[in-house]
């Protein structure tokens, strides 16, 4: 069993930023990639950012600039730097862990607001 914990939510201004992490515990073997994904209201949840096990990164197009994402493998946790936070960045945000055996986990998600 996984077990991924995020942290780093709230309420910001636009034009602001926040971090978040999320840390993995439990039986994991073989991390593949982490990354993180948002779900607003009304809407799918999208892809935000990922990184695999070799640190290669890839961000949806309306981040890109302005997020950036970063691991430690060694305590087995991902970090996701948000700059220049805008009102459409709103959403809940969810860590996510991928192993080599394709097992996925997600996190129990954490509210960001961006108040214009």
């Amino acid at each position: 069993q996984v077990q991924l914990v995020e942290s780093g939510g709230g309420l910001v201004q636009a034009g602001g930023s926040l971090r978040l992490s999320c840390a993995a515990s439990g039986s994991i073997f073989s991390i593949n990639v982490m990354g993180w994904y948002r779900q607003a209201p009304g809407k799918q949840r999208e892809l935000v950012a990922t990184v695999n096990s070799g640190g290669s990164t890839n961000y949806a197009d309306s981040v890109k600039g302005r997020f950036t994402i970063s691991r430690d493998n060694a305590k087995n946790t991902v970090y996701l730097q948000m700059n220049d936070l805008k009102p459409e960045d709103t959403a809940v945000y969810y860590c996510n862990l991928k192993t080599l055996l394709q097992d996925t986990y997600w996190g129990q998600g954490t509210q960001v607001t961006v108040s214009s």
